[in-house]
């Protein structure tokens, strides 16, 4: 299922993707109880069915089930991709952690040895914008980067989780660019200032429940800056997968729902390019990952 957050007349909804069509998800639910005789609701949005997914996903499921068995029942309520603005499909997780040198054609392109040990950042997560959002070039950076990375949504509280396990955790995935003022990254010494300046997180645009990807160790990932393409990569490159990072993690801190995990940037990136390429204003940014979608913004 392809979950999403909208606005549309001022109002934010929760929605389920389906080509280029979204299904209100409120909406749906009204049709199918007038259909079915029954009295089904969801209260809250996608960050609170994320957090209680075990109490309202299988509802979702089978009213989503119905609804695909009776498209003309439920066509008034199907709307353009084109007519509503997407939001981030999560806009306020506990925790934003992020995994830096996890490709291991990003270490090759730096000529750095690869981590024996995942390298563990986090960004603030007043930094994430969604779809269509401008990334904003601070004043005191003139080294502003992109990274497009696959992102984990976690579904389950968790701590000391098994890798066997870890994929139980998972609510879905999703896509972030984890954007980098790499002057202030490298002279700080650490790099969350660097890469938590407001609008750094662009995320979305929807999130692929976990059922829906075979494998999330073999997606095509793709960067395009101003419709050239400079990052061209496969998750089957990441150096440590997810069930390791998920179990790694969790040693040291309790897993909530709602937590993401940005698990890595490919080669590609700007400052390690010859010429080094950093985003301009004017530019467009725009990721695309295998069976989730694409996420672009304008930079200004």
């Amino acid at each position: 299922m392809r979950l999403l957050t909208f606005q549309q007349n001022e109002q934010t909804k929760v929605g389920i993707q389906e080509k280029e069509s979204v299904y209100d998800l409120k909406e749906l639910i009204e049709i199918f109880n007038q259909h079915n005789g029954e009295n089904v609701s969801i209260k809250g949005d996608l960050d609170f069915i994320i957090v209680h997914n075990e109490e309202v996903m299988e509802t979702i499921e089978k009213v989503w089930n119905w609804a695909q068995a009776n498209k003309e029942d439920v066509s008034q309520v199907a709307h353009k991709l084109e007519n509503i603005k997407v939001l981030p499909p999560v806009s306020r997780p506990g925790k934003l952690v992020c995994v830096g040198n996890n490709y291991m054609d990003h270490c090759i392109e730096q000529n750095v040895e690869p981590p024996k040990k995942p390298m563990i950042f986090s960004k603030w997560p007043s930094c994430i914008v969604g779809p269509n959002d401008v990334i904003k070039l601070p004043e005191d950076s003139a080294q502003v980067d992109y990274e497009a990375e696959l992102a984990v949504v976690i579904g389950e509280k968790g701590k000391n989780i098994s890798e066997e396990e870890a994929l139980n955790y998972v609510f879905g995935y999703t896509i972030l660019n984890d954007v980098s003022a790499r002057d202030i990254q490298f002279e700080d010494g650490q790099w969350v200032r660097g890469k938590s300046y407001d609008t750094f997180a662009p995320i979305g645009p929807v999130i692929v429940t976990k059922d829906e990807i075979e494998d999330p160790h073999n997606l095509e990932i793709t960067l395009e800056l101003n419709g050239e393409i400079l990052q061209d990569s496969n998750t089957k490159n990441l150096i440590f997968n997810i069930p390791y990072l998920i179990s790694y993690l969790s040693k040291g801190f309790t897993f909530e729902p709602g937590d993401i995990i940005a698990t890595g940037t490919p080669h590609g990136v700007g400052v390690f390019r010859d010429p080094q390429v950093f985003l301009e204003s004017g530019d467009t940014c725009k990721i695309q990952i295998e069976n989730i979608g694409v996420l672009e913004n304008p930079v200004r």
